[in-house]
């Protein structure tokens, strides 16, 4: 997948940026704060309909401008020649617009999950260093934006969970406080036994489709190192002949005087975990920074992977300021992939610490506050 032309208004630190890429690598260069990230994560808002550092949609329209728009036309090789135009809008509280965001495709108005079908995007991000050994959620974050890509149910899923989980868990504090009654949880409990168990189930299907591309990426990374396996530990482990929404429902149930005292939720899949086990052992307990390091890197790879099966287009991959955090062999292997991609996009702060050979076959563009101007 390729952007071949992006156009931003007024958003982050772009008033206005219309800009042309062609294929293959193109390397951003800029000191910190310049805009680096913020035209990465156009693109992920393009591809997701939201961002994945930003709190709200909010924090992206640019300081005192009422409305923030993206768009961007996509390619898609080798499957198509076809292109199409993406375009979110971002409205501020106030701005006299009747939604606060609005997504099209090729001019119709659509559910942000449809963006995916036209542009998917890998990204590897400083925060995705703490994959192994950090939250919990940043693991099941990583896990449900692939099940999202590839199956945009699963999206809807989380929505309509998370929705349900926030009323509840309200739902409950005022049950704990005595201005609510029992009888009122019904309604949210089959709801959130519905669409947890599908969370599950389908977080489960993607980590089995995952492994085999994980750990063939692990052996190419790291070929002397121990295999590396990936497990799901939920709170709701089903017994024989349960489904994960009976387990859920069970859970629930067992757990019912002590969520009441808590006034909150305490079993579900907002509360599972996915652990990188190497040579039969936590890699986030037992593995070194460099074992982590190449977990890291070849769970990005198997994601590269797992996302051109889908139609035999390879997605879009984002790189932003990660190249310092590897090592010259995990970089080599990154380069190599970089290579093979129809385009992806590499930030730095300095062209001298990036792969001399990424850099020659690479586009180069300064980035300014406001500005991004191509390096003759």
């Amino acid at each position: 997948m390729r952007v071949d032309d992006l156009s931003l208004t007024d958003f982050r630190s772009y008033p206005r940026l219309e800009v042309a890429f062609g294929p293959g690598p193109h390397v951003v260069v800029g000191s910190n704060a310049a805009g680096k990230t913020n035209l990465l994560e156009a693109m992920v808002v393009l591809s997701r309909g939201g961002s994945h550092r930003a709190r709200s949609d909010q924090e992206l329209i640019r300081w005192g401008a009422p409305v923030s728009r993206l768009e961007a036309v996509v390619s898609s090789e080798p499957a198509s020649q076809a292109t199409n135009r993406l375009e979110v809008a971002l409205a501020a509280p106030g701005a006299g617009v009747r939604a606060q965001k609005r997504i099209r495709v090729n001019g119709v108005g659509r559910r942000a999950d449809a963006l995916g079908d036209v542009l998917r995007t890998v990204l590897f991000a400083p925060e995705s260093m703490a994959l192994v050994s950090g939250s919990p959620s940043l693991r099941r974050d990583e896990l449900d934006l692939l099940a999202s890509q590839l199956r945009p149910a699963h999206g809807r899923a989380l929505a309509t969970y998370g929705r349900a989980l926030s009323q509840r868990n309200s739902l409950l504090r005022l049950i704990r406080e005595g201005s609510a009654d029992r009888d009122q949880l019904p309604y949210w409990d089959r709801v959130l036994v519905e669409e947890g168990g599908a969370i599950v189930e389908g977080r489960l299907v993607v980590l089995g489709e995952l492994e085999d591309a994980l750990a063939g990426a692990h052996l190419e990374i790291a070929p002397g190192e121990s295999p590396l396996a990936v497990a799901y530990e939920t709170n709701a482990p089903a017994r024989p002949g349960e489904t994960p929404a009976d387990a859920l429902r069970r859970r629930l149930r067992e757990t019912a005087e002590k969520e009441a005292w808590n006034g909150q939720t305490l079993v579900g899949p907002h509360r599972d975990d996915i652990r990188f086990i190497l040579g039969g052992r936590d890699a986030a307990s037992y593995g070194s920074r460099g074992q982590q390091r190449s977990i890291i890197l070849a769970f990005k790879l198997a994601e590269l992977d797992l996302l051109a099966r889908r139609d035999g287009v390879a997605p879009l991959l984002l790189l932003d300021d990660v190249f310092s955090e590897l090592d010259p062999d995990r970089r080599a292997h990154l380069v190599r992939r970089i290579g093979a991609l129809p385009q992806a996009f590499i930030t730095t702060t300095a062209l001298e610490d990036l792969d001399p050979a990424l850099v020659a076959e690479s586009t180069a563009w300064r980035v300014a506050p406001g500005r991004l101007e191509r390096i003759p």
